[in-house]
């Protein structure tokens, strides 16, 4: 289930999963790890946005994990409910991860990274793999990576949708523009700054162990 800001279903997705767990190391998968940005980072970003008066968008990359590449031999029996004609009895090679397989976010990440790197974007020290940073004449660009949510802030407008043109380029994404919900954190913008709150995750959180509000 996808969720909206004030905590109500936006909309309901379905996927193919693989069975990761019978996976063996060595085997048929062997990276599995994919870092992603500390709080303190997006906290940053945002502090600076309000400070400087910096733009600050959110992208999200469609089916990321269908986009990376594996290494490995991966194979599969046939998904339920299809049947490849005169082969019942065939089994299936992926090509691609998918959702459930062990290394799936590893094959993702290394190919976002590789790509943020080949378009000019320098890895940041300070949140290794996960904020980059570029200056174009002088005006900073910076882009927070989590899984599939980009957030790219920047002095200019039209630096940032330079760099929206080269990923779309390489991924299918959705522009989601102005941020106002990231990672559980809700971006208020008003005439008085940014603010950032977390109630409403906190709100959804206190539900889902059965608590609910009284009067």
């Amino acid at each position: 289930m996808k969720y909206n800001v004030d905590g109500s279903v936006n909309r309901y997705e379905d996927r193919l999963v693989a069975k990761g767990y019978a996976q063996i190391h060595g085997v048929d998968y062997e990276e599995t790890f994919a870092p992603v940005s500390k709080m303190t980072t997006v906290r940053t970003v945002v502090a600076l946005t309000a400070t400087k008066g910096w733009h600050l968008h959110q992208m999200d990359i469609k089916n990321i994990f269908l986009q990376g590449k594996l290494e490995e031999n991966v194979y599969m029996v046939q998904p339920l409910g299809f049947d490849s004609n005169n082969h019942s009895k065939a089994i299936c090679q992926l090509k691609k991860p998918l959702y459930g397989l062990k290394q799936a976010p590893c094959t993702w990440h290394s190919k976002i990274t590789q790509y943020l790197h080949r378009i000019g974007l320098t890895m940041s020290k300070s949140d290794y793999n996960s904020l980059y940073v570029k200056n174009y004449s002088g005006s900073p660009i910076v882009i927070i990576l989590y899984v599939d949510d980009l957030v790219i802030g920047g002095e200019k407008l039209l630096d940032i949708n330079k760099v929206k043109i080269l990923l779309y380029i390489k991924f299918e994404m959705t522009d989601m523009k102005e941020i106002h919900y990231f990672l559980g954190i809700e971006v208020i913008e008003t005439l008085a700054g940014i603010m950032i709150s977390q109630r409403h995750y906190i709100i959804n959180l206190l539900y889902k162990f059965g608590m609910t509000e009284c009067c």
